[in-house]
């Protein structure tokens, strides 16, 4: 299974940007998706993850201005970032685990990360 992520890149304080990352591969079902990210200097941390429509969690930092989503149908996960702060500048990493066709039949797989950098 391959993640390829994008929608990084430079915004202003207060602007907005979107995050999304594919999921390829012999995919049978993929279970949670989630994002994560990792600024210069400090340990990787969770963002927000995602089971289901109505199952979704958020870091206290990011709660009321991150909004997490997938669609299924094309095993696609999404970070709408709004309000977004310098604080939030990291390297964004998507996850995923699921069931796959072919051996190991079930994983955890990491996207390449995307770099978000928010100007004051």
């Amino acid at each position: 299974v391959q993640l390829q992520a994008s929608g990084g890149g430079l915004v202003q304080a207060g602007g907005s940007l979107r995050l999304s990352c594919a999921a390829s591969g012999r995919i049978r079902s993929i279970n949670a998706m989630a994002w994560y990210r990792q600024a210069p200097g400090k340990q990787r941390e969770l963002v927000a993850t995602i089971r289901s429509v109505s199952s979704t969690t958020y870091a206290d930092v990011v709660k009321g201005r991150f909004t997490i989503s997938r669609d299924n149908a094309k095993n696609t996960v999404y970070l709408q970032m709004n309000s977004l702060k310098p604080e939030d500048t990291a390297v964004y990493y998507c996850n995923a685990d699921g069931f796959t066709y072919t051996p190991p039949y079930y994983g955890e797989y990491w996207g390449q990360g995307t770099q978000v950098t928010v100007s004051s």
